[in-house]
């Protein structure tokens, strides 16, 4: 299991506290009459909250350190914002506080610079999604964060795409003993611009003949990124059918080209 346990430069942390929820109501009341030193205690009994969400970030791309100071950040607003007359768990309210912060984070010190509008979107898109998981417990699909912001569903897999960390072409992507194999060995040429060109040609041609439902799967699907179960509930059908109508349409795109 050491594999899974953050790192952090000068904490130990398998000594840090745990407060209980009795510990931490009364640490807010404390704090709620002006006793300061009662935040420094919410927040230090909290720190291992913020490093079990640093789990799932926890990989050589990000440097840990900075990943913890930006979730307590995170912890901090939490214990400003929070409300004891709700009833919640400190716990409940800081999570997606702390993950919105983490994810911020990366975004923002991505090497890939995004158009402004684009990011704010996805900020949007996300701040939504995290909200909607602390009230119900489940992911919203999208179709949900659409009707939302009043947007297409094509713009949300674009915009939350436009954030994702870049790979390098000689990434490994697979090894069995002996010679790897880099993503750049999967790759296409693409040297014969022609060749994409006349394809691209008849790719649209073939898309207008076939079936509306069939087209209507192949752009869900792959242009926007919808699962089989997904579009299974938006059009009122199981997931085998849709599974059926897919492969049915690519063969039939296939036959055409």
């Amino acid at each position: 299991m050491a594999k899974y346990k953050v790192d952090i430069t000068g904490i130990n942390t398998n000594n840090l506290k745990v407060l209980s929820n009795k510990e931490t109501n009364e640490l807010f009341i404390k704090l709620k009459n002006g006793d300061e030193s009662a935040k420094e205690e919410l927040i230090n009994g909290n720190l291992k909250l913020v490093l079990s969400i640093l789990k799932r970030f926890n990989n050589s791309r990000y440097n840990m350190d900075d990943l913890f100071q930006v979730g307590v950040i995170g912890l901090i607003k939490a214990i400003d914002n929070f409300d004891i007359t709700l009833g919640l768990r400190l716990s409940t309210y800081a999570v997606p506080l702390i993950i919105g912060e983490v994810k911020r984070y990366i975004r923002d010190n991505t090497s890939i610079r995004v158009s402004r509008s684009i990011k704010d979107l996805a900020y949007k898109i996300i701040k939504y999604q995290d909200e909607y998981m602390s009230v119900y417990g489940v992911m919203p699909t999208n179709k949900d964060v659409a009707n939302f912001l009043n947007i297409s569903e094509y713009e949300i897999t674009y915009a939350l795409d436009s954030l994702k960390d870049p790979m390098s072409i000689f990434e490994p992507i697979y090894n069995d003993g002996g010679d790897t194999i880099y993503l750049a060995d999967q790759i296409a040429d693409t040297k014969d611009i022609n060749t994409d060109r006349d394809m691209l040609i008849s790719l649209r041609k073939a898309l207008q003949k076939i079936k509306d439902r069939e087209k209507e799967i192949l752009i869900s699907r792959f242009i926007i990124g919808k699962t089989q179960m997904e579009i299974a509930d938006t059009l009122g059908i199981s997931q085998a059918q849709v599974s059926r109508i897919e492969k049915n349409a690519i063969e039939n795109i296939r036959k055409l080209i």
